[in-house]
């Protein structure tokens, strides 16, 4: 069986994390997810149509990959949610039973620091 080792957020499913990071665009808009970025901020930088952007950031969203990190004002002067990665780091070790996917979680205090550099 499949299993998860992280610093601070046990729990992550492998097979789903996976699964997710292998369709398109996803492994692209959680690298630019490094700072809190709005969907629409992410698709326009990955080149991505908007509704596809939408889907992966609710698949990246729901295994742990990407969160909400509260909502901002657009350049148009709208409300709108901006997502940031929860992650810096994967690993997949092949040499266990199975497979271990090793997350490292992005510190709180890295998170800081990125939103004084943006």
């Amino acid at each position: 069986m499949s299993s998860v080792r992280s610093e601070r957020e046990p729990g992550l499913d492998s097979i789903e994390a996976l699964a997710v990071l292998g369709r398109k665009y996803s492994f692209e808009i959680l690298s630019a997810a490094e700072s809190a970025r709005s969907a629409q901020e992410l698709s326009e930088e990955v080149d991505v149509p908007i509704a596809t952007c939408y889907r992966r950031i609710e698949e990246l969203v729901e295994v742990g990959l990407l969160k909400s990190e509260g909502r901002q004002m657009s350049r148009k002067g709208r409300r709108t949610t901006v997502y940031r990665r929860t992650i810096d780091e994967l690993s997949i070790d092949f040499t266990a039973e199975d497979f271990a996917l090793d997350a490292t979680r992005r510190s709180e205090a890295k998170t800081r620091l990125q939103d004084q550099m943006d």
